[in-house]
């Protein structure tokens, strides 16, 4: 057996164990070979590394995320993360699918990368269904039937629609999961279900589902594993609670850790590697935190061939310096060196050629004045209102009632403590506006835009007076899409994502920096969230509790019923254009 590689003297991790021991481990080709604490003397080398000091784990694996998020594409993403130690990532491309259908998809599948990137079947394309929502794509059953004869397809992606899973048997996402059961019956099926509960809680997994990756909570961890759901912490998610829930009743085997979304700014300094980091400060063990990065993930996806050190699986795996701090000396990829510390990433001369035409993809008209005058049908000096409240902490909103003042029959929402959202349809289909208002997210006068709209992405714009809201507005279709924010009647930040109004092919240090002068501008408005760019992406997702906005209006998301701008039994209507 030719020996390609000989890491000796290190602290290598026992998966089964969780412990760490001395050993000598070898790799052929691309997999391990041979692991064992005694002398290889016998064995023919071309490398050998002296391991002395340093840990060996094996690579981590993101058993649930997004790419999107990272507002960049694939080849760029590989080379991002691959120094963070990630070498396999399981990618559900929904907001690639929801802008572009199955071609987006396939363009993204088919991107040449170092890093393993296996991917989901988008199940919610549109989150909900198309006369909640407008999207570019839709991803139904013949679509589904394709990718599930994809090689690189492994699971069903976050199935997120909690009304038509668990009270409409005939649903599109019912019909799409019963698919899957028939054609692939041992495929994970991905789910999405924040604040579900006992009964209602049966009525989801009972579909099939057996996993969430939303905001966890300690009152409900429990519950959740022990009807046999597995756990995908996501950032906002690991927390000493929700751990302490974990070590507690040793739930490592039915839980994981994952990214989910990270933004380019954040990417600039770490991936999943942060998570686990954080997860250590908050209570879990390190080695257990390994074990829920490597070989859980892994077994979820029936990723069999990773996850662990051993004869025979991929020799995917990263020397650490220090295992307190979790500090990368190298990272290698089937067998491969692919990060050094100390040596300057090069991103790759090869990147994806997308079409022409996914460069223009923001077909929507410039507002106007006008627009955003909205006329009352009453002889009342106010009316009441239905209006979104966001929260500080994590991507929850929640319905109020506002007196509004009406001045010459037009609703005077710039004289109120709210501020006007609008969504206007993108892709050329039906030209919806709607219409919502929003209790004080910003304190200083100015706008925020943007078309990453989870996840129908059509236009988005929010602001507390008209000036700014059309400059914002123009300012972003000038850019064909992307993060706009407007201060006092100036633009003062932008992020660019030409393709599709959710991507760049940008290097991820000038995506980065551009995305941090939009959350800065936020900031200088006003607008508090712990994640300030998701809170606002995500007024847009019909299917996170417990109010969001579409193109068709004001939704909530767990009825799927509309509600109107004005109660209508006070006497008042409003008069849409």
């Amino acid at each position: 057996m030719k020996i390609d590689l000989l890491i000796k003297n290190a602290q290598v991790f026992n998966t089964v164990k969780q412990c760490f021991e001395t050993k000598y481990v070898t790799v052929s080709g691309s997999k391990f070979y041979y692991i064992t604490s005694k002398d290889v003397s016998h064995l023919q080398v071309e490398q050998e590394i002296d391991g002395r000091g340093k840990y060996l784990i094996p690579g981590l694996i993101d058993s649930h995320m997004h790419i999107e998020s990272s507002m960049t594409t694939p080849s760029i993403f590989s080379k991002a993360v691959l120094p963070f130690g990630v070498t396999t990532v399981i990618a559900d491309a929904h907001e690639m699918a929801n802008v572009f259908g199955i071609d987006g998809l396939t363009e993204f599948m088919n991107a040449e990368t170092e890093l393993d990137i296996f991917h989901a079947i988008p199940s919610s394309v549109p989150s909900t269904t198309p006369e909640l929502e407008t999207t570019g794509g839709l991803i139904g059953l013949d679509e589904t039937k394709t990718l599930l004869a994809h090689p690189k397809v492994i699971c069903l992606g976050e199935a997120m629609n909690f009304h038509g899973i668990a009270h409409e048997p005939e649903s599109l996402i019912r019909q799409i999961i019963e698919l899957c059961k028939e054609q692939r019956p041992t495929m994970p099926l991905e789910g999405h279900c924040p604040k579900i509960y006992e009964e209602e809680l049966a009525a989801f997994m009972y579909s099939g589902i057996s996993s969430d990756h939303t905001h966890q909570f300690p009152e409900s961890l429990a519950e959740k594993i022990e009807n046999g759901m597995f756990i995908q912490f996501q950032n906002k998610s690991i927390t000493p609670e929700n751990m302490a829930v974990i070590t507690e009743n040793e739930y490592y085997d039915y839980s994981c850790l994952i990214t989910d979304d990270v933004m380019a700014d954040d990417l600039l300094e770490g991936h999943l590697n942060e998570n686990l980091k954080k997860a250590v400060a908050a209570g879990l063990p390190i080695e257990k935190a390994i074990y829920m990065t490597t070989y859980t993930p892994a077994r979820r996806m029936g990723l069999n061939d990773r996850g662990l050190i051993g004869p025979g699986r991929l020799a995917d795996f990263i020397l650490l310096d220090d295992l307190e701090t979790f500090s990368i000396a190298a990272v290698y990829k089937s067998g491969k060196q692919v990060y050094r510390k100390g040596v300057a990433v090069a991103y790759p001369e090869k990147i994806e050629q997308f079409p022409d035409s996914y460069s223009h993809t923001v077909h929507c008209k410039k507002l106007t004045a006008k627009d955003l005058q909205l006329r009352v049908g009453t002889e009342l000096s106010s009316v009441r209102c239905n209006v979104i409240r966001k929260y500080e902490v994590g991507t929850f909103t929640e319905r109020i009632t506002k007196e509004i003042p009406v001045k010459d029959g037009y609703l005077d929402w710039e004289n109120s403590d709210c501020a006007l959202l609008v969504v206007m349809e993108r892709y050329g289909k039906n030209g919806n506006i709607a219409y919502a208002l929003m209790e004080q997210p910003i304190s200083q006068k100015g706008s925020i835009a943007t078309t990453w709209a989870h996840d129908h992405h059509n236009v988005m714009v929010m602001g507390n007076n008209s000036e700014d809201i059309l400059l914002a507005q123009q300012k972003l279709l000038e850019l064909q899409g992307g993060y706009v924010v407007v201060n006092d009647g100036s633009v003062v930040a932008s992020c660019p994502l030409p393709i599709g109004g959710i991507v760049s092919q940008a290097p991820i240090e000038e995506l980065g920096r551009d995305l941090q002068k939009v959350r800065q501008g936020m900031q200088d408005l006003g607008y508090k969230n712990m994640n300030e760019i998701m809170s606002f992406s995500t007024l847009s997702l019909p299917v996170s509790p417990t109010i969001k906005m579409t193109d068709k209006g004001m939704m909530n998301t767990k009825t799927q019923e509309f509600y109107p701008l004005i109660f209508p039994e006070d006497g008042a209507v409003l008069c849409v254009r």
